[in-house]
Formats: structure tokens, C-alpha cells, sequence
């Protein structure tokens, strides 16, 4: 399988049901959260996850000497789990309430907008910041894999001399199916399902009944890096200590450089940056105020997308400026 027959969400709403708004939801959650439709999204090989065999050590050949033998080698591999998690939510209007315009369903949707941005939002953050082992419900996003320049990933974290508590991240990812990509469980949909369940009786804080209409909204997913070759961290980024022109604080354009050589063929995959809007306008007024010319604008899926030599720049809220340092 190519990188370009790879799933992504916007892919998968486009073979919905028409009358299940799925696409219209899928493309809320897009305005909102950009990394939900740049990533690559594959079904999983368990149904709880996905399972992949990774490389774990290649064999060292002997020069031979005329009349001497050579031992026995030979490769090893590991396998490693990722799972899932399922995200899930409610929504529900009194009947008479939403009956009153004479226009149920657009009244439905634009009560149901805050529920779906909320979703869109609580994985967006999950990718980045998901921990299963202080939140097993949850699975494990970038940051607790990338959290250590001392560990076998630790060439891939780059620092930037954030001391502070108002540090942030520019990530790097190149998505791929043998490299990082987005998993839904085996045999289950992929993206946010959206049902609506119809009239129903409700009961209110006192345990009383009333007619009105319920939603249900169901996420189930994770994420595999199975090469973290092509994740590159830059954190340590203290907000407070950035400056238009580079004189003090961290060098994006530099930093960010530096990140585009560490994997080993950006060509194979499809590597995107991202970063929240204060970093993002930062670093444009840098490469102004240095007369740099990495910079660009470009349209992707019709959108205006900022780049950096050739690689889009995502601009995700999901990011924070609150991010505990990394030693």
C-alpha cells in the first residue's frame, strides 16, 4: 500500500450515507483541527489496535581470513502493540424546544456543532499529549514517546533553551504506513460515527420524563509510530523569550531546519510541521524580518497552507504554551 491510497478522514466521509451527515461532520472537525485531516488514518490488525514487527537489530558480517570460518548471524526484530481508545459522547434536546422554529434538524445540528468541535478537539489534543500510563482509557499520543533525549529516540528531540513553565512544541511527522500513522480498531469504521438516535424519553434531575432528541457520537482510535525516525520533536520553545528577528529566544527557522535532515527520506512519506498560532506567527515574522525565503504559501485539499522549504506548516490549537520542560 502507497502513501497515496492511504485513508484519511475527509477520504472516508466521502463513501458515507448521505443521510448519515457524516461528511458534514467530518468536515467541522477538519476546520478546526487541521492534524485530523493531514494524518493517515489505516484499520488495525487486532480489535484492540494494531500490532507491527519492527527491526531490532541487523547482523554484522566478519572479514574472512584464507582457511578460517566466520560465525552465524543473524537479524532481530520485536513486535510492539499500539491500542486504541474510544472517545465518546451524548447529545440531547427537549423535543418541543427543538420543534419551535419548524426546522428540527438545522436546530439539531447547531446544538449538536459544540459536541462534534468537542470531539474533534479531545483527539487532536490525544495525538499530541496522550498518556495510557497516567490515563489508561486514553491511548498514548506523541509527547510521552518523544519526552527524553536520552532514550534510543532521543536524536529525534531537539531542544531550544526554554527554562520556564511556558514552553511549547513544533512537531514534525512524516505520516506513512511503515512510519506514523493514525489506527481505528479491526472491522470498525474509521473517524467520528455519528447516530442519530431520534425521539427519545429523557429523564431530568429529578428523575422525571420528557420527550426530546438524542445523538451519539463514537471515536475509536489510536497511534502507531512504527519508525520513529520520521517524528522529530522540537520542544523547550519558552513563548516569552521568542522575538520577530531571532535575537533572543529560540531560532525557529534554525531549529526547524535542522529537523528537516534527521529522517532518512521525507520523499517516502508525506511529513507535515505543526505548530500552535503563536509559533506559527513567529516564526513568518522571522523569516521576514532575516529575509529568508523558505517561506511560502500553497493550496492543499483548497486550503492556503503555510510552508517551510516544501513542507506545510499546520497551525493546531491542540498545542499548548504550558508544556513541562524536557532535561
Amino acid at each position: 500500500m502507497t502513501v497515496g491510497t492511504l485513508i484519511t478522514l475527509t477520504d472516508w466521509a466521502k463513501v458515507q450515507d448521505p443521510d448519515g451527515k457524516i461528511a458534514k461532520v467530518i468536515e467541522i472537525l477538519t476546520q478546526q483541527n487541521p492534524i485530523l485531516q493531514s494524518s493517515y488514518w489505516m484499520e488495525g490488525n487486532l480489535p484492540t489496535g494494531h500490532r507491527h514487527t519492527v527491526r531490532g537489530g541487523i547482523p554484522v558480517p566478519t572479514w574472512r581470513m584464507l582457511n578460517y570460518g566466520v560465525p552465524i548471524t543473524k537479524g532481530q526484530t520485536k513486535q510492539v502493540d499500539d491500542v486504541c481508545g474510544i472517545l465518546e459522547d451524548y447529545g440531547q434536546v427537549d423535543k418541543d424546544l427543538a420543534d419551535l422554529n419548524g426546522n428540527t434538524e438545522a436546530f439539531r445540528l447547531t446544538q449538536d456543532k459544540a459536541h462534534i468541535e468537542g470531539m474533534g478537539n479531545a483527539m487532536a489534543s490525544t495525538i499530541f499529549y496522550g498518556n495510557q500510563v497516567t490515563d489508561p482509557e486514553k491511548f498514548t499520543g506523541l509527547t510521552p514517546r518523544f519526552s527524553s533525549t536520552s532514550a534510543e529516540n532521543g536524536c529525534n528531540v531537539l531542544k531550544a533553551d526554554g527554562t520556564g513553565s511556558d514552553n511549547t512544541s513544533i512537531w514534525l511527522v512524516g505520516w506513512g504506513e511503515r512510519s506514523c500513522f493514525g489506527i481505528y480498531p479491526k472491522g470498525s469504521q474509521a473517524g467520528l460515527v455519528a447516530e442519530d438516535l431520534g425521539r427519545q424519553t429523557l429523564v431530568d434531575s429529578n428523575g422525571l420524563m420528557y420527550e426530546g432528541y438524542r445523538s451519539h457520537y463514537q471515536w475509536k482510535a489510536g497511534l502507531a509510530v512504527a519508525d520513529w525516525r520520521y517524528v522529530v520533536r522540537i520542544c523547550n520553545i519558552d513563548v516569552s523569550n521568542l522575538t520577530k528577528d531571532a535575537s533572543a529566544g529560540a531560532d525557529l527557522v534554525d531549529l526547524m531546519t535542522q529537523a528537516l535532515e534527521l529522517p532518512p527520506d521525507l520523499n517516502t512519506v508525506k511529513p507535515v510541521f505543526y505548530c500552535n498560532r503563536t509559533i506559527r506567527s513567529f516564526l513568518r515574522r522571522q523569516i521576514k524580518n532575516s529575509n529568508n525565503v523558505q517561506i511560502s504559501m500553497s493550496e492543499v485539499a483548497g486550503r492556503r497552507v503555510l510552508d517551510f522549504d516544501g513542507v506545510p506548516v499546520e497551525r493546531c490549537d491542540a498545542l499548548l504554551n504550558a508544556e513541562d520542560r524536557v532535561s
